[in-house]
């Protein structure tokens, strides 16, 4: 049987409701009983529920009408039409229109209840396969963002809130963290995924060339300017525009930027029409734009209005614990680009790669690994192929400078975080490399708040 279901009957008898509500409500269901097509569509206003049970004749509003009604406002639930043995043929018409079945009256008590629990088991595979589509459309707009992390999370969790509305998104990450990943993503996720997503990086653009791509030109602006160009904004009207390296702008720049936003409409370079958009704008920087208001080199008012949400992005170093994962996906795809046979990397090879502190985070380690697997010719890579900045990481773990006036106690806490690293938080090996038992390890960690 399945389980505990929301369930309405429609029809003008009391006793038929009376009975009805019996037998379902015996079998677990939750029932409620009306004797009008009209107080069911007022009653299904309020109540989602997953079964409707209606009469074809009823005064007022009829069963056709309740189904047309249901199937164009509330498709997904089952509807099971009841009627009088000589109307089958408006029966089979009412499952054209999308009833599940019928029953005809008087009920037979044998058949009514296996008709009503097939119709429920439709209902769930079908919110079943739903889930799982919306499953899949979730993979499908995170599957170039990965990681399990908690950080990762927090973000995956950023975007659920955000992509669904209009506000200005501010990315802020270091270089190589997937900024654009981000704005993919709440693209993808937003009624506008529809629409364009269109990119702009504003690194180092002179004010004339950042006008011209962000706002257009007319034919004749400027020399060259041989026919009317549409810009980034317009081009993006309906979609998302994304503003990369936004930090860079000019003080000009940012005056420009900033009207844009705040009315939604430009003139082209050259031109008199004033041009309305409707586009979502995301921005992403790797500087510190608090900082950079500070110094006087970024519009307080211009910042203020691109961090109404922020996103941080941590740097790989502060996500460590998603690197294999990175490097699995990594070595498939550069396996299948360059048509060679799918490498492993081995647990010394893991550790090397992540006590490494990747400055130029996912961007370099997506780099290095597509290196290894066209250059190394071995079925399992060593720390011994790694490059030589990764392979030194594994030896400065292995040392210590200690700073004169360091406590004893600091001392400890840094050769046992130390060690537990080396040796991929094994507390037993990390206890036999320090010459104490498992349980004063143990004791020391709680001691030290050390979380491993």
């Amino acid at each position: 049987m399945n389980p505990e279901a929301e369930i309405l009957i429609v029809d003008d008898e009391v006793n038929i409701r009376s009975a009805l509500v019996t037998i379902l409500e015996k079998r677990g269901h939750r029932v409620v009983a009306v004797g009008s097509g009209e107080d069911a569509w007022a009653f299904m206003q309020r109540t989602p529920v997953d079964l409707i049970l209606t009469d074809l004749k009823l005064p007022g509003m009829g069963g056709i009408e309740l189904l047309r009604r249901i199937k164009a406002g509330v498709p997904e639930t089952e509807v099971v039409v009841m009627t009088a043995y000589g109307s089958v043929e408006t029966a089979v018409e009412a499952m054209r229109l999308g009833a599940y079945d019928y029953v005809t009256k008087p009920i037979e008590k044998e058949r009514f209840p296996v008709v009503v629990e097939k119709a429920l088991e439709r209902r769930r595979l079908a919110a079943e396969n739903r889930r799982l589509r919306q499953d899949l459309q979730t993979r499908k707009h995170y599957e170039r963002m990965i990681g399990n992390s908690e950080p990762m999370h927090q973000v995956y969790e950023l975007i659920e809130q955000v992509a669904g509305s209009d506000i200005t998104v501010l990315i802020v990450g270091e270089s190589g963290t997937g900024k654009e990943l981000v704005a993919r993503a709440m693209h993808q996720k937003s009624p506008r995924s529809e629409g364009p997503f269109v990119t702009l990086n504003c690194g180092a653009l002179p004010d004339n060339l950042f006008e011209s791509e962000l706002f257009g030109y007319e034919r004749g602006a400027f020399t060259g300017a041989g026919s009317t160009k549409a810009g980034r904004f317009e081009l993006a009207d309906g979609g998302t525009l994304f503003l990369d390296e936004v930090g860079e702008l000019s003080p000009k720049a940012q005056v420009d930027f900033l009207r844009v936003l705040e009315t939604k409409e430009f003139r082209r370079l050259g031109g008199t029409r004033v041009i309305k958009v409707n586009t979502r704008v995301l921005a992403a920087t790797n500087r510190n734009l608090e900082e950079a208001v500070k110094s006087g080199a970024f519009r307080e008012d211009l910042y203020y209005r691109l961090t109404i949400i922020p996103i941080q992005l941590p740097p790989l170093r502060n996500r460590s614990e998603d690197i294999p994962l990175l490097v699995e996906n990594f070595l498939a795809e550069f396996a299948q680009t360059h048509h060679k046979d799918m490498v492993e990397v081995s647990p010394s090879a893991f550790r090397s790669l992540k006590l490494y502190s990747w400055p130029g985070n996912i961007r370099e380690l997506r780099n290095v690994i597509e290196r290894l697997v066209v250059t190394v010719r071995e079925k399992v890579i060593q720390p011994v192929h790694l490059p030589l900045e990764v392979q030194a990481s594994r030896e400065e773990a292995r040392t210590m400078v200690v700073t004169l006036g360091t406590t004893l106690e600091g001392i400890e806490r840094e050769i046992i975080q130390r060690t537990l690293a080396e040796v991929t938080n094994h507390r037993e090996k990390a206890a036999a490399l320090l010459g104490i038992s498992a349980r004063t390890l143990q004791y020391k960690i709680k001691e030290y708040g050390i979380k491993d």
